[in-house]
């Protein structure tokens, strides 16, 4: 006897190769993205003489012109080969994949991924503020998509390959391959998990890490300072998710005002939206040097790009208490101008810069009150778990925002305080979501009502939803009789019993074949339909619906032990779906 595996192994040979796939091109994918944007960097914001900042503090200023000239036309060029070849590519890239995932059916275009990777690379590396999470996700997602296509899965497959698509490139390119593949599977909705995509995007997270690292390294994103967290220091950590939670609304609320001030005014005056996110780096940059010039050149430039090396200066305590407050808002401002008029990027790296200089602000004024409490040498965890609180706040995914921010520091002693201000900042954020197309629940879902409306009917039985009172006809009344009992009672067909025995059912489209003057001296039995499929009061009502969608009919005759009991219709069933959704507080 051959025994075979408890699985069915085409599921698990496509669940392997959804993994493997996605993982390649995540990791090809995030290499050829992340040497875009060193190259476009290097050379459009070197060009206006801007260098971020190393280690030690050592940066250079830009030319404030030549910067103005460079945000302007890196605008123009984005907006120009977005709004030509791929709108759908403009904005963070993320919203449009699960956008794509739910309300799509998981096909994303085969150009997409291209043009977003081009228009990024440029709005980033001309000094755009914005990140690389939401192109590479795009861009992962839409090769997801390509290969579920070429293997030719079912669109439910080709929803997972997406969503895998999603975290194995964000986990790539942030080398935080736990935390992308748990992304995958929390970032689509406000409330739930996609657990289907959760094994094929740890596969492919660990396939795209690997390959990623092979070309960039293994150091981690950020060079963390030793910290120690103590029991005392937790009730901070709390106070800091509050007020990470408080400024993450702000993030929210002005990005998408801003979104909509952009659509509202060029559709008003019938503008031609390649200009938008043009005239949204020339608004940014000006504000950006005017911080600069006017306040501090770190509260201003810092907004510039992804900002990662000025969040860097704030782990190793290297930005003073006022600069980060200036730059948290400021970046706020240059990302919801940046994106919110259809530049190219992400929400992700400007959220983690936001809720960095946030968490580092909070940590020095701790330290100022309570200094026995809260030491300097703490501070830096402020800077950590701020990034946690806010972004895993408005995004959603507070699980795996915190294990990513634990992967990228390398320090693990980040989650005892990281879970403790997310949970808060959660809390506090309530709906507000960066991410306008996330869902609730996959009950809420488009990709999943089907499904979610099949498993409550397969809850139900037919007698709990069955009509008992059965109004019978015999096989001997005329058809015009039966015809006069639907005009009375507004029953669209009849079971035909035979000494109490059921022997066929007659409808209305029965009657109707039958010409007008022959209906007074017609018998049932000439039109009736004989041994109707029936239902079994202990069937559920997805068998039973399946039996009339087969069969082409609006009713069973609901028999037991041959003896007819009731009768069930699709108007019954369609009840006791709404009853039950009611019942679960679904409606």
């Amino acid at each position: 006897m051959v025994l075979r595996p408890p699985f069915i192994l085409s599921d698990f040979v496509k669940i392997t190769l959804i993994g493997v796939f996605v993982g390649v091109i995540a990791g090809i994918g995030a290499i050829i993205f992340h040497a875009m944007l060193e190259l476009s960097t290097h050379y459009f914001l070197g060009f206006a003489g801007f260098r971020p900042p190393d280690v030690s503090g050592e940066w250079s200023q830009p030319d404030p012109l030549k910067l103005l000239l460079v945000m302007t036309l890196g605008g123009l060029v984005c907006g120009l080969i977005v709004y030509t070849f791929a709108p759908e590519a403009e904005g963070h890239g993320t919203d449009e994949a699960i956008k794509a995932f739910h309300k799509k059916g998981g096909e994303v275009r085969a150009r997409v991924p291209i043009i977003k990777m081009i228009a990024s690379a440029i709005t980033i590396g001309t000094g755009g503020s914005a990140g690389r999470e939401g192109p590479i996700a795009q861009i992962s997602a839409g090769y997801g998509s390509i290969v579920a296509k070429i293997l030719k899965l079912t669109p439910r497959e080709r929803r997972i390959a997406l969503a895998v698509g999603i975290g194995a490139g964000v986990g790539s390119i942030f080398k935080a391959p736990l935390g992308g593949a748990i992304l995958s599977a929390e970032i689509l909705y406000k409330r739930d998990f996609e657990t289907e995509a959760l094994v094929p995007s740890l596969i492919a997270s660990i396939v795209g890490y690997t390959i990623f690292c092979a070309y960039d390294g293994y150091k981690p994103t950020f060079m963390f300072p030793e910290v120690h967290i103590l029991a005392h220091h937790i009730p901070f950590f709390i106070l800091e998710g509050l007020i990470c939670g408080v400024i993450g609304i702000i993030y929210v609320i002005t990005f998408y005002k801003t979104r909509g001030l952009f659509s509202k005014f060029f559709k008003m005056y019938n503008l031609p939206y390649i200009l938008k996110p043009a005239s949204g780096a020339l608004i940014a940059c000006l504000v950006v040097v005017a911080v600069a010039k006017i306040y501090n050149p770190i509260a201003g430039y810092g907004a510039l790009g992804m900002g990662y090396n000025f969040l860097q200066l704030a782990m190793l305590g290297l930005l003073p208490l006022s600069v980060m407050i200036v730059l948290a808002f400021v970046k706020i401002i240059a990302t919801s101008l940046t994106i919110g008029s259809g530049g190219s990027g992400g929400v992700f790296a400007p959220g983690l810069v936001i809720g960095g200089m946030v968490g580092g602000a909070v940590g020095l004024i701790f330290h100022s009150i309570f200094p026995e409490f809260v030491t300097l040498d703490v501070v830096p965890a402020f800077v950590a778990v701020g990034m946690i609180a806010l972004f895993g706040g408005i995004s959603k995914a507070p699980i795996s925002v915190l294990i990513m921010i634990c992967e990228m520091t390398k320090n693990y002693e980040l989650l005892l305080p990281g879970m403790a201000a997310v949970a808060v900042s959660y809390v506090v954020t309530g709906d507000y979501t960066i991410y306008s197309e996330q869902v609730n629940t996959r009950i809420d879902s488009p990709a999943h009502r089907y499904e979610m409306a099949i498993d409550l009917l397969e809850e139900v039985k037919v007698k709990d939803a069955m009509t008992r009172d059965v109004m019978t006809v015999t096989p001997d009344q005329t058809v015009g009789e039966v015809f006069r009992l639907i005009e009375r009672t507004g029953h669209m067909g009849f079971p035909v019993l035979e000494d109490g025995k059921l022997i066929g059912i007659i409808t209305f489209e029965d009657i109707e074949r039958v010409p007008l003057e022959e209906r007074t001296k017609t018998k049932v039995r000439d039109v009736m339909t004989p041994n109707p499929i029936t239902a079994s009061p202990d069937d559920d009502l997805k068998s039973a619906l399946e039996k009339m969608v087969i069969r082409g009919v609006g009713r069973l005759p609901v028999v037991e032990n041959g003896r007819l009991v009731g009768i069930i219709t699709k108007g019954d069933i369609i009840k006791a779906y709404v009853r039950i959704k009611r019942k679960l507080g679904i409606i």
